[in-house]
């Protein structure tokens, strides 16, 4: 996270691009003009309107978008870009475009550490982060303690923001005929926001007596392979795979070769992608194919908290998920890039060799305590985009921490933000950008 809190932008010139689906980047927005920020929106199709009322409506093309972009940064006077995945078309231009004009950007990403967090980091996340993945200069930052607010359960708010945010797109569409969405932006977009409740309580009745397996019978000699969401842009741009698909059947195939005989595999959709995708056909025909059906399972709304202390360890793309099961103490296998892959966390060795090594490769629990308090003080913010934890601290309800200073982890010399005075912000952003850019960049090139 930008240290300072929200605080930090206090005088900004801010643009909000895209932002996750419902009103979170409006009450943002607000939160920043309380503290004295100047705050432009850009809409890209009406479901940002719908949210975002006012904004500048961006109506041309993908190859007209970076030049339009550039000459709104400059006649604005921009500090600072904020946007949702850094991995979408429409961001990955713009990312581009800011740090040619030395603004700076801030992703916003579903946590790290969920479900009581959000993710807010400069520059970008997951194999994007600047963050370091070296072991050694985790263990060595001192121990600290953070308070957290748990978080609701956010998934009725979840699903009313997006089907109001697809079906306004779908209606809209006139008026933004160029704008391309990572989804199909159409009626029929709607349509599986409303199926997901509906397939949730049919999981909750088809798969009842699941969990008592798993945490009686099953305990201990199954590995645990959580899905993502098929259109997850992390998926596609920091996978050593293709796809979700790509993941199942590697996982299977590899499975069934290397294994323990007594071993079981557990795959786990992914609760967000629940009224879009069912793997069961894949899964079925390629454990069949790999002659290890009869040890492939697939499950869908088993209560994650419960279940990841019984498996034997834990397959993952680069889902947060991982990092989850390292805090249980699980063996965990990443096949892609995530901010936690490094040696002491993860399994570092091929995927055939996981199966049997994982009883041996616990990760270590310091490193861990570590790795997670450094994450959450420096990119994690306490709350969560579709519902708000505390309405009475803030519009988005987020609950930030105090100010703190970033750290270069290869020394432990503090950098301090500068400050606040009557200078102007852009004055004082450019010298903590400055000496930021300097501490990042050496963490940069001593990553592996």
């Amino acid at each position: 996270m930008f240290a300072g809190g929200i605080e930090a932008f206090a005088g900004a010139r801010v643009l909000l691009l895209q932002g996750p689906v419902g009103p979170f980047f409006a009450r943002f927005a607000r939160d920043l003009q309380g503290v004295g920020a100047q705050v432009w929106k850009v809409n890209f199709n009406a479901g940002d309107c719908l949210f975002h009322p006012g904004g500048i409506a961006y109506c041309g093309t993908m190859e007209a978008w970076p030049d339009w972009l550039a000459a709104q940064i400059d006649a604005l006077a921009i500090d600072v870009v904020f946007l949702f995945g850094d991995c979408r078309p429409i961001h990955s231009a713009a990312h581009a475009v800011a740090t040619r004009k030395g603004v700076e950007v801030g992703v916003f990403e579903e946590g790290y550490l969920r479900p009581d967090f959000i993710t807010l980091e400069r520059h970008g996340v997951n194999g994007n982060s600047l963050r370091r993945r070296d072991p050694d200069a985790y263990r060595s930052l001192p121990a600290r303690s953070i308070a957290v607010r748990p978080m609701p359960r956010s998934f009725w708010p979840m699903v009313l923001w997006g089907f109001l945010y697809f079906a306004a797109g779908a209606f809209g569409r006139w008026r933004f005929r160029n704008y391309r969405h990572h989804r199909p932006l159409t009626f029929v977009e709607a349509i599986p926001w409303l199926r997901s409740p509906l397939r949730k309580a049919w999981y909750h009745w088809a798969e009842r007596g699941l969990a008592a397996r798993m945490t009686g019978a099953w305990s201990g000699r199954f590995f645990l392979a959580p899905l993502q969401v098929h259109n997850d842009a992390q998926v596609h741009a920091h996978a050593d795979v293709r796809g979700v698909p790509g993941f199942i059947a590697m996982t299977i195939i590899s499975f069934a070769r290397a294994a323990p005989d007594d071993a079981l595999l557990v795959f786990k959709h992914h609760p967000m992608d629940r009224g879009y995708c069912d793997y069961t056909r894949l899964i079925r025909e390629t454990a069949q194919a790999a002659g290890c059906a009869r040890r492939v399972i697939y499950c869908h709304d088993q209560h994650m908290p419960t279940i990841l202390p019984h498996c034997r360890g834990v397959v993952v793309i680069n889902s947060t998920t991982g990092l989850a099961a390292i805090g249980q103490g699980r063996p965990t296998k990443v096949l892609g890039e995530a901010i936690f892959d490094m040696p002491g966390l993860t399994h570092q060795g091929p995927i055939d060799r996981f199966w049997r090594d994982a009883a041996s490769q616990r990760p270590d629990a310091l490193l861990y305590d570590r790795f997670r308090a450094e994450l959450i003080a420096k990119t994690q913010i306490n709350g969560n985009f579709y519902r708000r934890l505390d309405p009475t601290s803030c519009a988005t309800g987020l609950v930030w921490h105090a100010p703190e200073p970033e750290m270069h982890l290869a020394t432990g010399t503090v950098v301090p933000f500068p400050a606040r005075d009557d200078a102007p912000w852009r004055t004082r952003a450019s010298a903590a950008r400055a000496v930021l850019a300097s501490a990042l960049s050496a963490n940069d090139r001593a990553r592996p």
